[in-house]
């Protein structure tokens, strides 16, 4: 039986805990407000507070007891918030035995559109990028330590429910910046999900890149929303010109393809949306053309 703590309930997190709560005896999630943590009992979800800053008594119980682990909170300054304050607790864990380390792609830095797999020597550029190579070796230490078998997760650049082209369309936030040759990689979030569930599942271990089968180039993306809209899609810009934050910008600066095959051979995730193409469709019908 699934006993489940998730330390940072995001996005992704909460769509995984959604997925695996009929399924699980009970699921733990950290919050750092008074209002996080009440919505989460809401959800029949076992509400603990954690702020990153110091050791946390009901986690640590938790921990005690729990059989699953799922870590979907980033690194800050001081690094892994979760095992500077929690190490001792994971390791002394006695029933722990599926450790899943949500991570990113932005670790391999740039490789000129080629493609990469998880053998791909990472050179993350972004100090951010670092602090996730540093997070995932730290993991992986871990488990090394615990015995419990570690599975982190290289996700793409997550859409789905609120969060893609049509919303920021709706909103009129979408841009269409073209650099010539630029590809980004992309996983809708049911999709997370999926391989979060597999890994746990399986009790996985090693890297698995989690993106779909076609990276595109993201002015094609808001194109596609346009016309499923029925609208104009917005005029490009190049990006030598585009007003773009530095964090935007700085996405720009990394171009690679990134290959899935272990995801779905050794996971065994079958994707629900195996390009954009299918993602936003979905997306557009189940919205009744409301994005």
């Amino acid at each position: 039986m699934v006993r489940l703590v998730v330390f940072g309930p995001g996005y992704s997190a909460m769509v995984a805990i959604r997925r695996l709560h009929r399924r699980a005896e009970w699921i733990a999630a950290t919050a750092r407000s008074a209002e996080r943590l009440d919505e989460l009992e809401g959800m029949s979800v076992r509400a603990l507070p954690f702020d990153g800053s110091a050791r946390s008594k009901p986690v640590a119980i938790a921990l005690a007891d729990a059989t699953h682990l799922l870590i979907s909170i980033p690194p800050n300054d001081d690094g892994d918030a979760v095992l500077k304050h929690h190490r001792a607790d994971i390791t002394n864990a006695p029933q722990l035995h599926s450790i899943v380390y949500l991570s990113t792609v932005g670790v391999y830095g740039d490789h000129g559109g080629a493609r990469v797999d998880e053998t791909t020597e990472p050179r993350p550029r972004s100090a951010r990028s670092k602090a996730r190579l540093a997070a995932e070796k730290a993991w992986q230490g871990m488990a090394a330590e615990t015995g419990a078998p570690a599975a982190i997760l290289r996700l793409a650049g997550i859409y789905g429910p609120g969060r893609n082209a049509l919303a920021n369309l709706a909103r009129g936030t979408a841009r269409r910046v073209v650099k010539p040759g630029q590809m980004f990689n992309r996983i809708h979030v049911d999709d997370v999900a999926k391989a979060i569930d597999a890994a746990l599942s399986r009790e996985a271990s090693g890297l698995f890149n989690v993106a779909d089968d076609r990276p595109a180039p993201p002015q094609k993306v808001v194109a596609y929303a346009a016309e499923l809209m029925g609208v104009a899609p917005p005029q490009e810009v190049p990006f030598v010109v585009a007003d773009l934050s530095a964090l935007a910008r700085s996405f720009y600066g990394e171009n690679k393809r990134v290959r899935n095959n272990r995801l779905k051979q050794e996971l065994g995730v079958a994707l629900a949306y195996p390009s954009y193409r299918e993602g936003l469709s979905a997306l557009w019908t189940a919205s009744a053309g409301r994005p």
